[in-house]
Order: C-alpha cells, then structure tokens, then sequence
C-alpha cells in the first residue's frame, strides 16, 4: 500500500492536539468563603478538656474554600479556622458538595486554640462543651463555600514560590531552632493579572491568645488574612505545616515574658504576610499547570489511651468504637510544578523535613492538620524518648503513627506522576 503524506501529516496534527488538550487545558480557579463565627459567642477549645468561656471576639472565623479545576479533574481545598476539623464533620460537608469527587475536597484546619471545640471532647463523667448543632451549621457553610467556588471558576494562570520567611514569627518551644522557616506560596491569577488567590503553607502554631483569655478568634489567621487581601486583592488561605513538638508563634520578649493580646497577633501575621508576598513576587508564571490528584485510606493503630478514650467518649462518632485502628485519608496533589501533600495532624518538623526531601519538587507542599487532626505524629525513635516528648506522645495515636503516615505519603509520592519541572 502506497503512503499517504497528507494522511499522516494530518495524525501527526491530530495527535499532537489530542496530546495537548489532554495535558495542557487552561487551569480554572474559584474561591469563596463563608463566616462561621457563632453568634451568640461559644467557648473556645486549646485542645483536650472542656472548652473554657468567651465574653468578646478579636476578627471572625471563616471556611474558606478554593476548587481548582483541569480538564476533568477538580479539587477543592478547604480551610477552617478551628483547632482542627475531623473527617466525621468534614464527610458531612462532602455528601452536600456538587461537582467535586469527595476523596478530592481536602478540608484543613488553621489550628487557633481560640474557637470553639468540634471533636466534642469528653471528660471523666463524659459530658463534653460541644455545640453540635453549631458544627452541624458549619459542615453546611463548608459545602455551600464549595459549592459557589466551583460556581465561580475562571480561566487562571498561578505563580508558585518557595522561600525563607524571615524575621520573628515562629519558633520551637521545645528547642527554638528545630523548626522549618520555609515558606509555600501559590498565587493565582486571572487573565487580566488580577489576584484571586493566595495560597500561604507554613508551619506554626497559631495561639498567641490561646483559649484562656475569654477571646474567640483566628488568632494569628486573622490580621494575615486582612494584610494579604488588602496588599495583593483576591482571597487568601493559609494552611499549616509540620508545627508540631512545638513550633509555635514567636510571641517571646527580651524580658522572657510572652505578650498575648491581639497587638501581637497583628505584628506575626502582618509579617508572615508581608514575608509571603515578598517570597511570591517575583516568581514568574508557571509555564505548565497540569493538575493530578490522588487519595489513599490508611490505617493508623491506636494505641494511646488518652487518645482512644477521646476517640470512642465523643458524640460525634470518631471511628468504629472498639477498634485498634482508626483510617484516614491522605491526598498527594500535583498542581504544576509543585506538589501537595496532606498530614492528618501535627507531624513534627522532622517528619516534615523527611518528607520533603523525597518529594520530587522544589515547591514541596505539605499540608498539615488536613481530612483529620489526630495530635502528634512523630516517629518511632521520638515517641516517648524525652521528658520533653512526654505530652506529645500522651497526644499521639501511637509509636507507629508517624512511620504509617511516612510510608503511606511515600508510597503514593512513588506511585504517582512526578510534578511538571
């Protein structure tokens, strides 16, 4: 049979489009948000035990959601301003969400110890200081945020950046240098140049006020938001990183005192924000945006009675009672040139440092306190190896936790594409 030129310069043609509208189709991003502060005020939660009263608020909490949208694939990320927000709240949102998978709606938490308790913390007697209805309100903002983002997709071009953030905002309380200064920052923008989105993933404790003062609020979450939104225009969304064993915010004075009000709150989060602006600024736009996404259940062992005691005494049904595992989601995400990761809790920095270094990107994600908040997770040689260590693993799921959530995001950072270079 005689070949055909024409024929074959047109496959070629065909291919080579086909190839690109698989791979490179125009990104699309929509973002939203919903306030969720309780009226009237609720106790606020620093963690285990019986949320403590507050009589005024310094800033509101939000959910606030962004959905990035390629071809067929679509996540949406979702952050709330909360202690931490467990999978059993967040499949609720999930079952009301459209047109995102639910293994792809990552719903974090900022970590504030000042708004109030949504794992229903039991004590001894098992009363808890929960307002269910309350968390039932908020699954409900959640969804509707998601829902009005994917409403609001637009065509979107991003500038990724990773850098040092500089000067005094976080630090290690159990050793000040032993933490990751490093700063993620994703900006997208509309085809005008307009900002919609700025991404922030830093790892810090945010608890200047703490839940002792009778304040709710965002804490360190709020004034950064106010400082991106106002210098950069869009939304802003900020989700944490390895803060845990115990990076916290640098609220230190030259007296060895620490300053608690919101004036402090405002200097870390201008800074944080003016550092994460500085960082983003000059990075240029992402020549590729291909977007994967990707979940894995594991399965991590309880083993901590504290922590099973919490887990079986909570209304809210945290796991199969009884059981000597809990599983958990965890998602790997590719957006370009970067790649996210999510941790269903507080990894220590050195977990954090581990993963990042076999992630194949310079703009390694890693997205803490996300699908779940299950305390500490450190690594077998860590767990209960100093005194310092001792609330921390009190806090743990287990030895194993950290090596289960190490292997499980290690095993789908080798089974899945690499991100584009």
């Amino acid at each position: 049979m005689k070949s055909n030129p024409s024929r074959f310069i047109f496959l070629l043609f065909f291919a080579t489009t086909l190839s690109f509208h698989t791979w490179g189709q125009d990104l699309r991003v929509g973002t939203s948000l919903r306030v969720i502060t309780p009226d009237p005020l609720l106790p606020v939660s620093g963690g285990v035990g019986i949320p403590k009263p507050a009589t005024e608020k310094k800033g509101d909490l939000f959910a606030r959601a962004a959905v990035f949208e390629q071809g067929n694939e679509r996540f949406a990320l979702v952050v709330v301003d909360n202690l931490g927000w467990p999978a059993v709240l967040a499949d609720k949102s999930r079952a009301l969400i459209k047109g995102v998978k639910p293994e792809n709606v990552l719903i974090a938490a900022t970590h504030t110890h000042s708004a109030p308790d949504a794992y229903a913390f039991a004590d001894e007697s098992g009363k808890h200081g929960a307002d269910l209805d309350y968390l039932d309100w908020c699954t409900q903002q959640i969804a509707d945020a998601v829902n009005e983002a994917s409403e609001k997709l637009t065509t979107a071009k991003l500038k990724i950046a990773y850098g040092e953030a500089q000067g005094k905002i976080a630090y290690n309380y159990y050793a000040p240098i032993l933490y990751d200064p490093n700063c993620g920052v994703i900006q997208a923008l509309d085809t005008n140049g307009k900002v919609l989105l700025t991404l922030i993933n830093y790892a810090i404790h945010p608890e200047v006020i703490g839940n002792g003062r009778g304040i709710l609020s965002p804490d360190v979450c709020g004034p950064l938001y106010d400082r991106i939104e106002e210098k950069a225009g869009g939304m802003a969304l900020f989700v944490n990183g390895a803060l845990g064993g115990m990076v916290t915010a640098d609220n230190r004075r030259d007296n060895n005192q620490e300053a608690n009000d919101y004036e402090e709150c405002t200097r870390i989060g201008h800074l944080l924000a003016d550092e994460a602006l500085r960082i983003v600024a000059d990075a240029p736009l992402a020549a590729n945006t291909d977007l994967f996404v990707t979940a894995k259940q594991i399965e991590i062992p309880i083993e901590s009675p504290l922590m099973k005691f919490i887990l079986e005494s909570s209304p809210l049904g945290h796991g199969q009672r009884g059981s000597e595992t809990i599983k958990t989601q965890l998602n790997l995400i590719n957006l370009g040139p970067a790649q996210f990761v999510t941790i269903p809790g507080e990894a220590l920095p050195n977990i954090g440092y581990y993963l990042k270094r076999n992630m194949p990107t310079n703009y390694p994600f890693l997205l803490g306190l996300c699908n779940d908040a299950f305390g500490y997770f450190l690594t077998k040689v860590d767990f209960d190896s100093f005194k310092r260590y001792e609330y921390i693993t009190r806090t743990s799921l287990g030895e194993l936790s950290g090596e289960t959530v190490i292997q499980g995001i290690l095993e789908m950072v080798q089974e899945s594409p690499k991100p584009a270079q």
